[in-house]
């Protein structure tokens, strides 16, 4: 037998691979857990939701689905935005869509409820922690749970609390993506519609939700509608398919706003039908006009059947993008038969497209490698390895130039991405870049 040794030039692109893994894994410095059975103060909830856990729940709302994460009222604190409760409409009539405020601490690993105003925290999620949108000055021109005695298909009368004051359920929209203004007021993205949703600080919807214009022109249709728009109510579930341009719970699952305040990149979450498989879109609305500039960027994904979680700004041209596959399960846990693959973070360029109109696109992050050399993921680590195997991840923000925070949605309480056994709660993690960003703090 004759042993062959390898050249240095082997050795060399062995250790430059290992280098690259090494770059684009992140460093695991933080992590806080809300556990999945977090309520706040409301009227009852899950009514019409099949799960394992004890159903209704009596006069609570679950604090959970968070899909996006802007920064809170002070420094270590967040506003987040839940979904639009149980997964669909039809589960989802009873769920009150909210804004929450908490605060990581990543030195005991517990999320605490906070006041949406001052920061300090509180004993538990009531009124102060969380606004709720509502439709008090009837902009929305079809109607709403609200403006009915009785939960759709069935005999439960609709809760006082969101019948007299309007409030917004996930029977109404699905809130996927948010960001927040100099002023104080909110935008909002809305998967069902999809919509554009423009609220005050109080949550209040201040004019009609804005549809998407298909600027694209893929098919004849003006807007972009999916099967869950509301001018489709009437219809079956096969005519709202072929009626619908865009698939179920493909529409805006991301929103950026650029550093100065003044421009919306609002990003759908799936490919238009009739549209390449592979492309999504990138819509650019300008906040002072209030309107689509007629601005559309194009966004390749790995796999036709991926999806993205979100867009966050890193500047006017760079942004963040969370891109992931369907599956759920960490690859290390042996309860898991088909885990997640593909879980990551890309850096794009908007002033970089290639030959085919794509922005250009970096790996940043691979959230199924996170480097963990000091134990920090407990469990979740094996080998120094942290994995974030979530079925959706869904917020991502960056702290400093070297710091990102990131998000899991736990779909509570569906998921199961951590522990076959067991659902998933809401995982906080701080994750340390090997490289800058070249951050520009919003003015």
């Amino acid at each position: 037998m004759v042993l062959r040794f390898p050249t240095k030039l082997t050795l060399v692109c062995v250790f430059w691979l290992l280098f690259q893994v090494s770059a684009k894994a992140g460093e695991l410095i933080g992590r806080a857990i809300l556990n999945a059975d977090t309520f706040a103060v409301g009227s009852t909830s899950g009514q019409f939701k099949q799960t394992q856990r004890s159903l209704p729940f009596h006069h609570a709302q679950p604090v959970q689905g968070f899909s996006s994460v802007e920064p809170g009222p002070r420094p270590g604190t967040y506003f987040v935005l839940s979904d639009n409760g149980f997964g669909s409409k039809a589960n989802s009539p009873d769920y009150h869509l909210r804004i929450y405020a908490v605060e990581p601490d990543f030195r005991n690993g517990q999320v605490y409820p906070i006041h949406m105003k001052t920061g300090d925290r509180l004993p538990r999620f009531n009124h102060d922690s969380f606004i709720e949108f509502r439709d008090s000055q009837r902009q929305i021109s079809w109607g709403i749970i609200a403006d009915s005695p009785n939960y759709p298909q069935s005999q439960i009368p609709v809760s006082p609390w969101i019948r007299n004051q309007r409030v917004l359920t996930g029977g109404d929209f699905d809130p996927e993506s948010f960001r927040r203004v100099k002023s104080g007021f909110w935008w909002v993205g809305d998967e069902f519609g999809p919509f554009l949703l423009h609220f005050d600080p109080r949550g209040e919807l201040l004019q009609p939700p804005i549809p998407i214009p298909n600027l694209t022109q893929v098919g004849t249709a003006t807007t972009i509608r999916s099967p869950d728009h509301p001018d489709f109510v009437n219809l079956s579930r096969e005519q709202r398919q072929q009626q619908a341009n865009l698939p179920g719970s493909g529409g805006l699952e991301g929103m950026a706003i650029n550093p100065a305040g003044t421009k919306l990149y609002l990003m759908l979450e799936k490919t238009l039908v009739g549209d390449k498989p592979k492309k999504l879109l990138i819509y650019e609305f300008d906040l002072t006009e209030q309107k689509f500039t007629g601005q559309v960027f194009q966004y390749q994904l790995e796999q036709p059947h991926y999806a993205i979680g979100e867009i966050t700004a890193i500047n006017d041209r760079e942004f963040l993008v969370i891109e992931r596959d369907h599956r759920q399960g960490d690859p290390n846990h042996p309860g898991f038969k088909q885990p997640a693959q593909f879980k990551r973070i890309y850096k794009i360029n908007l002033n970089q497209r290639d030959g085919d109109g794509y922005v250009s696109k970096e790996l940043l992050v691979d959230l199924l490698k996170i480097a963990d050399p000091r134990g920090i993921g407990g469990r979740a680590t094996k080998n120094g390895i942290f994995t974030f195997p979530f079925v959706t991840i869904e917020s991502v923000l960056p702290i400093d130039r070297r710091t990102l925070l990131v998000i899991n949605d736990n779909n509570y309480a569906d998921s199961v991405g951590r522990d076959p056994k067991q659902v998933d709660n809401t995982e906080f993690i701080l994750i340390r870049l090997r490289q800058d960003l070249d951050l520009e703090v919003g003015k």
